[in-house]
């Protein structure tokens, strides 16, 4: 627990942390470890989309990388341009969770965490590609706007209101209970360590900055988000790339380590046979999602604002943002802990990070690393603030706009005191939750998802195929 954090009663800490497990695994049978059911349904899933779109993220990724900055279609309607729709995508999924959520993988889950983040990273970008896909095909455009997500591919394209309204109620109560908390905490965290401002400190400014956003709508976020989201990256991979080079001996044996400790059998002291594996699978699928986010359904309210008809462009644009998540950000953030040795040093979270850049940029190394944790947490927040008044939106109307974002801001300096464990285990398990209701849209419509992955992208203005 933190200094000075609030004191959570130890019941509701050890019900947090039972229910995450529940849901994530690992489980414990007489015939050893097994994986728990989401980690279970998110690999079958990810397998399942790959072989539907025929590898889409194999086939089409050169494509994918030509037109990254799509451009607007003739006439098309949407809330933001296409580039604005990826940059906050983009600024969603790249949070602390590259951060602090890839440090806590490796000190939770060991070495290995990372082999899992790579694979299910893959399988990642299949999924992904279907949630923008069905987010602009079901999408709702209005006189004040667009509405879009997993809601309405749930709705009109599976034909299942209730699963839509269930969708809606988990990925609200997870917008609003979960970023709050973990995007700050990592924030407020490595900034203590580094300028020793107390995290209750850091937690009211974040809540001020994130407000004067949000407060302006989706467009102030999707202008903020495209501004953002390349400082960000630019500036963490320069500095994570000059730490792994700085180490550039350790890298060998580093990445035999994670291949070895990724199928490790070991078992723990009055553990089940097979454990090893099972928790680095259990923190690196985990992580894994937390990081890109593929599975939540959250692209198809990000993709679905971009004033675009064409479906598969969006998806292609997901394509990228998973891969600049899973296998560049999320990868630098492992090597560098792992490369400089401090992955084992008893810090966790965007601190470990943070000591392990100081190890070849002293003193500039962490202020790099504070830096950037507070651009990737402030992006996320300001993009999930929009996530969760769509959610909010779809079960309760436009009223309740304006309330959320002032409770939604309200919850950042609490969220910034808590226990770091604690809010790793709530945020596993309520953003797991919103995962089962829409990997049943993504399995049910992978009819047209097949089929966009199938379809030519031409340009918006002539019509000529790209």
């Amino acid at each position: 627990m933190l200094a000075g954090a609030p004191h959570m009663p130890e019941v509701i800490r050890r019900a947090i942390f039972s229910a995450s497990d529940l849901v994530w695994g690992p489980w414990h049978t007489p015939i050893g470890a097994v994986p728990g059911p989401l980690m279970i349904l998110l690999i079958l899933a990810g397998l399942f989309l790959t072989i539907r779109t025929r590898a889409v993220q194999v086939r089409r990724f050169p494509e994918a990388v030509r037109t990254m900055i799509p451009k607007a279609g003739a006439g098309a309607r949407g809330a933001l341009s296409p580039f604005q729709a990826f940059m906050t995508a983009l600024a969603a999924s790249i949070g602390t969770g590259n951060i602090a959520g890839v440090a806590t993988a490796i000190v939770s889950g060991g070495p290995g965490a990372l082999f899992w983040i790579w694979v299910y990273g893959f399988l990642a970008t299949a999924i992904k590609f279907a949630e923008a896909v069905l987010g602009v095909t079901f999408r709702r455009l209005h006189q004040n706007g667009t509405s879009s997500g997993p809601m309405y591919y749930l709705r009109d394209g599976l034909k299942s209101p209730v699963l839509a309204g269930t969708y809606a109620l988990v990925a609200a109560m997870a917008a609003l209970l979960t970023t709050p908390f973990t995007q700050p905490n990592s924030m407020a965290i490595v900034i203590k360590s580094q300028f020793g401002i107390p995290t209750w400190g850091s937690g009211i400014v974040i809540a001020v900055l994130t407000w004067l956003v949000i407060i302006g709508g989706v467009g102030a976020i999707g202008r903020a988000a495209a501004k953002l989201s390349p400082l960000k990256v630019g500036l963490y991979l320069a500095g994570g790339l000059y730490v792994i080079l700085s180490h550039w001996a350790q890298v060998p044996a580093v990445l035999a380590l994670v291949v070895h400790e990724a199928f490790s059998v070991k078992a723990a002291v009055g553990s089940s046979a097979g454990i090893g594996i099972m928790v680095a699978m259990r923190y690196g699928v985990a992580r894994g999602v937390y990081a890109n986010e593929a599975g939540y359904g959250t692209a198809a309210v990000a993709y679905g604002t971009a004033r675009s008809n064409t479906p598969t462009q969006q998806g292609l644009n997901a394509v990228m943002e998973v891969f600049v998540i899973s296998f560049v950000t999320s990868s630098i953030s492992a090597l560098t802990i792992l490369v400089s040795g401090v992955w084992q040093s008893g810090q966790t979270s965007s601190a470990v990070v943070a000591q392990a850049f100081n190890t070849s940029i002293p003193v500039a190394g962490g202020w790099i690393v504070a830096f950037c944790a507070f651009l990737f947490g402030y992006t996320t927040l300001i993009g999930w603030a929009y996530y969760g008044e769509q959610f909010f939106e779809y079960l309760l109307g436009k009223r309740v706009t304006v309330p959320y974002r002032w409770v939604y801001c309200l919850l950042i300096p609490f969220g910034a005191t808590l226990s770091v464990e604690t809010v790793w285990a709530w945020g596993d398990l309520m953003n797991g939750l919103q995962v089962f209701p829409n990997l049943v849209g993504l399995v049910g419509l992978s009819g047209i998802v097949a089929v966009a992955a199938r379809a030519p992208l031409r340009d918006p203005k002539s019509g000529e195929r790209l």
